[in-house]
């Protein structure tokens, strides 16, 4: 086991985390190196020291220089006073196999594809099976897994080594991959400790995580308490509740997403769970449910009621899905395809046994289930109801991201919330095509937001459902227009499901982007996008981004907060100002605008900025407040008309106000970079207006900086053309409620 000192903190541990988000290797590909490649100099047996552990986190991590106190705590915590293979062995190594498996459990993948990983990384003799020395190993690292969860690992050997025995179905006394698979498949504290995502299965499994309980909690297998502060596993979907050693013989989960047959379509019924009353009051009597003594009260896992046993008489047997009603699709919504059976469906993967012949051919069996989900199943949802598909990305948000994931499976029927990282948002759109009436929530920072909205472009859908934003990224511009908030920062999603009711849909202009480059001798980075959703910028304000993302991927601990943020953005909004890279800015190209030069000869500029929302950078309004002038009744952009593609004329700039669905784009200068640290610190109001217009083009005589929705690059001398490509359907958020003079809500 790790040595106590060695096991590094919550701290480090997030540092570590934020390293692996930026970082694009493999931890198979890096192993490459060490076993036959250029660092296999650094291997002593099955072993390496601490610079050859440092060249593994430098080359894993993508960094030039991983913080000393980090990479000293964690080659400590592999520290364990052997090694598979000890000839010729020095002191003060780790194993190298500990390291690989450690930071192959952190990072994403398929579980079939880790299961494997793990498998060969401990057959250690590659004769396709794990003898009793390699499952030894195996638990040591599930231990060691254990301790940086945070677990109570004081009774959790034994646990694992009953689990290691049952692995053995043929009681050969070793464990084939075959044998090692299929208990990925269905052992739970292997999947847990393995750092395996669980994926929903409709065959009675749950949907386990590990979960510490601030709070008495009772198991629902054997009715004794866990433990305050102690931990246990949890279901996503239904909230049952047990200790590790139970797990295995927990009763099925019961949540079925979907209704097997014709007869149970559009009748929906509780579907009772005992404990997990966290109000601590019965729904239905209005008294207290007593949670501290034992295993009592029932929760729904569809309308979320909490009830006395007593009580459930008195409520009856159908289910309405109570308050969040609107965005449910119960289970009796949602059925198999007339004339296709059940082996259809991807809650059955049969090809998942001891038999089948090999991992690649299962993989393409479970590919082939995926893509048949929208074929295999159709939805009837409830009359006058809005359907809701949740798309998250569970890395936006630190472990924000992760917890939504978890509480919508929850909240909503688990069909209707997809992981973004592992499924990708083609199959619930394909799932949705002929919902009526359905929504979307996207959960996660302005690049996710627009992953998905360009996925909805492609998909051809009969209707676009407009698209809701639960902010989880760092800038958020657009959540923050469309009124849904700067951040989520672990708010009542209830509550927000609420407030998506009382939203009202806007058209958003969305907008193409043709880079036409110059024939040089010079390469440019490539172009991020070519949709604008956000912003434009060319300059001064594009140095200062590029500056920031090389310096954020360089060193991710650095921008682990909003407010570190701001303070790194006026640094290098000071440091710019002194070299002035983009100085004189007019000289190297020039702005048409639906065809018509625009003039910038009597300006001084550092940046130009085109603009489809008034939000850049977290929140910077570089076009500044307008304030309406006395009388104007229907709106200042209507009495322009529709036919003023373009404005330039500075009197009526000063009264024009952004609108996301008016087909036209807002040009503002920018004069340099100490006034772009002024309006991200909110010192200043905003640049200078130059135009509103339907079309616009730069030529570029030199290389600069531009940047897309907060993505920067360096483009060497081109043409852009910018123009209205379509509008997408955006709910936009109920306005905040304000406050009387006596401090009550109005």
């Amino acid at each position: 086991m790790a040595k106590e000192r060695g096991l590094i903190s919550p701290s480090d541990f997030a540092q570590l985390q934020k390293y692996m988000e930026y970082s694009t290797k493999k931890v198979s590909d890096v192993l490459k190196l060490f076993e036959d490649g250029e660092m296999a100099k650094y291997v002593q047996g099955d072993a390496i020291g601490y610079e050859g552990f440092q060249q593994f986190l430098k080359i894993y991590l993508e960094v030039d220089n991983v913080p000393r106190h980090l990479s000293l705590a964690l080659f400590q915590s592999f520290e364990t006073g052997h090694c598979l293979n000890e000839t010729n062995v020095t002191k003060d190594v780790v194993c190298l196999n500990d390291v690989s498996c450690y930071f192959s459990l952190l990072e994403g993948g398929r579980p079939e594809d880790k299961l494997e990983f793990t498998f060969k990384l401990y057959d250690t003799d590659r004769n396709g099976i794990l003898d009793s020395s390699e499952v030894d190993k195996i638990i040591l690292q599930m231990m060691r897994v254990a301790e940086y969860l945070d677990w109570d690992v004081s009774e959790l050997r034994p646990i694992l080594q009953e689990m290691m025995k049952e692995i053995d179905y043929d009681g050969s006394g070793s464990v084939s991959q075959a044998e090692w698979v299929r208990a990925g498949a269905t052992t739970v504290p292997l999947l847990v400790l393995l750092g395996l995502e669980m994926t929903l299965k409709d065959d009675g499994q749950h949907m386990w995580r590990p979960k510490r309980f601030p709070r008495p909690v009772y198991c629902n297998l054997c009715e004794s308490s866990i433990g305050l502060g102690k931990q246990g596993l949890s279901c996503n979907l239904c909230k049952y509740t047990v200790h590790d050693q139970c797990a295995m013989k927990a009763l099925p989960c019961e949540v079925s997403t979907y209704a097997k047959s014709r007869k149970d379509i559009g009748v929906q019924s509780h579907v009772w769970v005992r404990g997990g009353c966290e109000s601590g009051r019965c729904d239905r009597c209005q008294k207290k449910i007593r949670i501290y003594h034992s295993l009592t009260g029932l929760h729904c896992v569809w309308c979320h009621l909490e009830i006395h046993d007593d009580c459930l008489q008195a409520v009856g047997h159908e289910c309405d899905c109570g308050l969040l009603r609107d965005h449910i699709l119960p289970p009796s919504s949602i059925y198999p395809t007339a004339g296709r059976g059940q082996e259809c469906l991807p809650d059955f993967p049969h090809a998942s046994g001891p038999d089948r012949k090999n991992s690649k051919t299962s993989q393409k069996t479970m590919d082939d289930l995926n893509l048949s989900t929208s074929e295999a199943l159709r939805i009837d949802p409830v009359p006058n109801t809005h359907p809701l598909l949740v798309f998250v990305n569970p890395k936006s948000g630190g472990k924000q991201g992760q917890r939504v994931l978890w509480k919508f499976q929850y909240i909503l029927n688990p069909r209707q919330v997809f992981n973004l990282l592992k499924d990708g948002p083609e199959i619930g759109l394909r799932l949705f095509k002929d919902v009526p009436d359905s929504r979307i929530l996207v959960c996660g920072g302005d690049g996710t937001v627009g992953w998905i909205l360009e996925t909805i472009d492609k998909a051809n859908l009969p209707v676009l459902p407009p698209v809701a934003v639960l902010p989880l990224g760092t800038g958020n511009d657009l959540a923050r227009c469309l009124r849904w908030g700067g951040g989520y920062e672990g708010q009542n999603l209830a509550k927000i499901l609420k407030d998506l009711e009382m939203s009202k849909v806007v058209h958003m202009d969305r907008w193409s982007v043709e880079v036409i480059p110059q024939q040089t001798e010079e390469k440019s980075d490539p172009v991020p996008f070519q949709i604008i959703n956000n912003y434009f910028s060319i300059g001064v304000d594009a140095s200062i981004a590029h500056r920031f993302h090389i310096m954020r991927e360089k060193y991710p601990e650095k921008f682990n907060s909003r407010m570190k943020n701001k303070l790194w953005y006026f640094e290098f909004a000071t440091s710019e100002s002194i070299f002035s890279t983009c100085k004189k800015l007019e000289e190297s190209l020039t702005v048409e605008i639906c065809g018509k030069p625009l003039d910038l000869s009597n300006l001084s500029l550092e940046g130009i900025a085109v603009l489809n929302i008034p939000s850049m950078h977290g929140g910077s309004n570089l076009w500044g407040d307008t304030r309406r002038p006395h009388g104007d009744i229907y709106g200042i952009n209507q009495a322009l008309g529709a036919t003023a593609k373009v404005i330039t004329d500075p009197d009526i700039l000063k009264t024009c106000v952004p609108d996301l669905s008016d087909k036209r784009l807002e040009v503002v200068g920018l004069e340099g970079a100490i006034e772009m640290g002024q309006i991200y610190t909110k010192l200043k109001n905003a640049g200078r207006r130059l135009a509103k217009c339907s079309e616009i083009t730069f030529h570029t005589t030199k290389t600069l900086p531009m940047q897309i929705d907060g993505e920067p690059w360096m483009q060497t001398p081109c043409t852009i053309k910018i123009t209205h490509k379509n509008q997408m359907p955006m709910l936009m958020g109920p306005p905040p409620r304000s406050t009387n003079f006596f401090g009550f809500l109005s």
